[in-house]
């Protein structure tokens, strides 16, 4: 670059380095580029004055020759807070999905467990369904196809769903006919009851804020359906919690699952979105209907 006096040079470069940051302000603002512009104040006080500075007509004095190398090197450390993903306290790590994919086939283990009385079906049907549409869902969330693997979500947790709603179904008709033992009635609850929590569990991971790609797309704090502990800190006191990036995994879902179930509502993490609360009374009238069941067969066994 040529520089005829050292102030037009700087007024140049301060130019080209406002028309980038101009470029990169159109892509959501990370935190390191949020945090350099709440705490340097100078940073933000200088960037409201580029134009004017870019437009002036500065004569080389001293001072304004300063300000404006000052203001290039802020403007470069803006850019670098754009540029670099992998900046210490950029939440960049992707949400694992092994978790997910565990609880899948603790699913088809439970399927495998339960009396063929109480299964839809044969009793390898689901068990092959959610291993067919598990391969693709798996592949699509590797490749980047993210349409496609939010649909293969919601149709293997729809596939899940409808197999435990049949099998609590086919509990309330093999009742009344008293044809199984008690402790294989109780087996038999326990194992639909946990099926219960983990299929809401994959519901509440799979729909809030979006899904998990799109939570790691957008690095928000928190959640946005479930009010959890970490969320009630104050924002002051997160980092001696060591919670300042803080966001749900599976296993935080799979807790709130267990606790609603076991105490028929939410404890340590209050529902915020409609649609959680609606997912949390089905899971809860399903976890109280199999209670019933297990009480009602018990008493009548005496």
């Amino acid at each position: 670059m040529v520089r005829a006096t050292p102030s037009l040079g700087f007024r140049h470069e301060i130019a080209v380095l406002y028309e980038l940051l101009t470029i990169l302000l159109q892509k959501p603002l990370n935190r390191s580029c949020a945090r350099l512009m709440r705490t340097d104040v100078d940073v933000a006080q200088a960037f409201s004055h580029v134009r004017i500075i870019i437009s002036s007509r500065t004569r080389g004095e001293p001072s304004v020759l300063a300000y404006q190398r000052s203001l290039a090197t802020r403007l470069k450390l803006a850019i670098n807070a754009f540029v670099m993903p992998n900046a210490p306290d950029h939440v960049d790590k992707p949400e694992p999905r092994a978790q997910a994919v565990l609880a899948f086939l603790a699913i088809c283990t439970i399927y495998l467990a339960l009396p063929r009385n109480l299964v839809v079906g044969p009793i390898w049907l689901l068990p092959t369904v959610i291993l067919l549409l598990l391969v693709p869902t798996v592949v699509s969330h590797r490749v980047g196809k993210r349409s496609l693997n939010r649909i293969l979500g919601f149709i293997i947790n729809g596939i899940t769903t409808s197999a435990l709603i049949g099998s609590v179904v086919l509990l309330v008709r093999l009742l009344p006919s008293h044809r199984e033992a008690p402790l294989q009635l109780l087996r038999s609850g326990g194992l639909l009851w946990l099926t219960n929590v983990i299929v809401f569990a994959l519901w509440y991971w799979r729909l809030d804020g979006g899904g998990p790609t799109l939570r790691h797309q957008q690095k928000k704090f928190g959640s946005t359906s479930f009010l959890f502990p970490q969320m009630q800190i104050p924002h002051d006191e997160r980092a001696e919690f060591a919670c300042t990036h803080w966001r749900p995994r599976f296993i935080d879902y799979l807790f709130v699952a267990f606790t609603q179930s076991s105490t028929f509502g939410p404890t340590d993490a209050p529902l915020l979105a409609r649609w959680a609360k609606v997912l949390a009374m089905i899971q809860i009238f399903i976890s109280l209907s199999i209670l019933v069941l297990l009480i009602s067969g018990a008493v009548g066994a005496i």
